[in-house]
């Protein structure tokens, strides 16, 4: 990484927001795109591409919310299922009751580092 390339910053306000969403007796829900490679979310609740997760502690057990992705172990119909969850695939997260949170953009791939190939130009303009 070079020094002025900075990591996602997604991951710290997902964190942010949850302990927010959690610590005002809300439910956090976060919307995901289901078609993200790596998601592992049961494909029976995908509707349009994208699945609503609710991440409160009462709703999952192990819920790792990592800088990598979220993962955490869910019932759907009563089968006990493990999710997996890209943090760029993670579209927003907030609060069921208010729908108080943040939706995210679509993640960019890191613009090509300057130092490497070719060298920036600039030119006079008059």
């Amino acid at each position: 990484m070079s020094v002025n390339a900075m990591s996602s910053s997604r991951p710290y306000v997902v964190r942010a927001l949850y302990d927010w969403i959690v610590d005002n007796d809300c439910t956090p829900y976060v919307l995901v795109d289901a078609t993200a490679e790596g998601v592992v979310v049961p494909r029976q609740y995908i509707k349009n591409g994208q699945i609503v997760l609710n991440i409160s502690p009462s709703a999952v057990m192990d819920l790792m919310l990592e800088n990598a992705a979220m993962q955490f172990n869910a019932r759907f119909g009563g089968v006990p299922t493990q999710i997996y969850v890209p943090m760029s695939a993670v579209l927003g997260i907030y609060a069921r009751e208010n729908g108080q949170g943040m939706l995210f953009d679509a993640e960019q791939p890191s613009p090509p580092d300057p130092s490497k190939g070719s060298r920036p130009s600039l030119k006079v303009v008059k």
